[in-house]
């Protein structure tokens, strides 16, 4: 009887250990469940999914963003059969879609969805921009109900702020998600892996809030010739690329100013802006004229240099490589300037010092040295000569030629049309 007692009270002991662990694992899962509960999917279509995908990953509660294709069947989601031009207005066709993976308590689903409806134009149809077809439409695919209740109700709000600014009505469609299709490894962050590509961004420029950031005062650019550069209002690669080339280092005479398409008020705008960058040269507030995307920094300037010198002398001599009369009246002027230097008329960028500067007698300024690093020479046999061009670094321009040993005491003189610069007093 003891026996089977103890027997009895062991398997007791066991059943209520198991009942036990049973339970505790139960609240483990629970609590893991809990925990993740605000980790939520959701998949969206606005475009060409590079641009997307790199615009969300970019926004503070998005954990990750990831290329691929959704909404499609009747063929296998791949890049090379989603873009075959059969396909261009098949409406089976997949679309460029991203799945966003994103922590709720950080950005809601709602705000997440504002920065769709403001980060592409949901009013086209099968296009963004310049890329057309089904696969580039406009498309919500929730992981949830509730989320598909947000969607709703945003795209109706959103709708009611462009009815306002007079857009057409919103081609978005909402729908849940059935399957999610990853693109290609080399689709994944390809405008990290690629910085040079494009995707092109288009906005209304509508938002949800009338917020100060949207505010500019524009007095300023009503007045005398100004360059203003679109620049997009999320991650841009080729609005980061001009800056980087062209912007960071411009300080010519001409101010430049950047401002997002919707902060344009009274100015007299015909071209497009959807484009970023857009630049867009001004005189007293009107276009004169516009370049939708990226400039390199010789057309930057070759455009400027139309824009400032117009059909004069110094053009010519800039880019198509004149000469300055001698004893011309830019040279007058310049020839007896006091301490200063001498820049480059459309960057600004410093050429010479007047410290560097000497009367040579022939009616073109010379100096016998550039500041370092600010021009670069070139092998010249015009005019059946051999000679050595001199061009400004930052531009490009036209700007004279070195002759050895013509200078004081046996040094190079470098000899510089007057009317390709500015002076800046020291």
């Amino acid at each position: 009887m003891a026996r089977f007692y103890s027997i009895f009270i062991i398997i007791i002991t066991m059943l209520l250990s198991s009942n036990t662990n049973a339970l505790s694992m139960e609240k483990v899962h629970q609590q893991t469940s809990k925990a993740t509960m605000h980790i939520k999917k959701i998949v969206l279509g606005a475009g060409c999914f590079w641009g997307v995908e790199k615009r969300f990953e970019s926004i503070p509660g998005v954990i990750d963003a990831e290329s691929g294709y959704a909404d499609g069947h009747g063929f296998e989601a791949n890049y090379k059969n989603i873009t075959n031009q059969a396909r261009r207005y098949d409406e089976n066709n997949y679309a460029e879609v991203v799945q966003i993976t994103y922590n709720s308590n950080i950005i809601s689903t709602d705000a997440l969805l504002q920065h769709f409806f403001e980060n592409h134009d949901p009013t086209q149809k099968n296009k963004q921009g310049t890329d057309i077809g089904t696969q580039y439409r406009s498309i919500i695919l929730t992981t949830t109900e509730q989320q598909a209740e947000v969607a709703i109700k945003v795209k109706n709000s959103y709708q009611q702020l462009l009815d306002n600014a007079g857009f057409e009505q919103i081609q978005t469609d909402i729908k849940p998600l059935t399957s999610f299709f990853p693109a290609e490894q080399y689709h994944q962050n390809y405008l990290q892996k690629n910085p040079n590509a494009s995707c092109p961004q288009t906005t209304t420029g509508v938002k949800f809030k009338n917020s100060e950031e949207n505010k500019v005062d524009n007095s300023s650019l009503l007045i005398g010739k100004q360059i203003v550069v679109i620049d997009s209002q999320s991650y841009c690669p080729y609005c980061e690329k001009f800056k980087k080339e062209v912007a960071n280092s411009y300080k010519g005479t001409i101010n430049m100013s950047f401002r997002h398409a919707n902060q344009l008020q009274g100015l007299k705008i015909k071209s497009a802006t959807w484009a970023t960058p857009t630049i867009l040269f001004l005189e007293n507030g009107s276009e004169v004229y516009a370049h939708p995307g990226y400039m390199s920094s010789p057309d930057f300037y070759k455009a400027l240099g139309k824009f400032k010198l117009g059909n004069t002398y110094a053009y010519k001599v800039a880019f198509n490589a004149k000469t300055d009369r001698p004893y011309c009246k830019e040279y007058k002027v310049f020839k007896d300037t006091p301490d200063g230097v001498f820049v480059d008329k459309l960057s600004g960028e410093p050429l010479f010092d007047t410290r560097d500067r000497f009367n040579s007698g022939t009616g073109w300024l010379s100096f016998t040295k550039p500041i370092n690093n600010s021009v670069t020479e070139h092998d010249d046999s015009s005019w059946g000569m051999k000679r050595t061009e001199l061009r400004s670094k930052s531009t490009g321009i036209h700007l004279g030629h070195v002759f050895e040993r013509e200078g004081p005491k046996g040094q190079d003189r470098y000899c510089i049309n007057a009317t390709v610069l500015e002076f800046i007093p020291r």
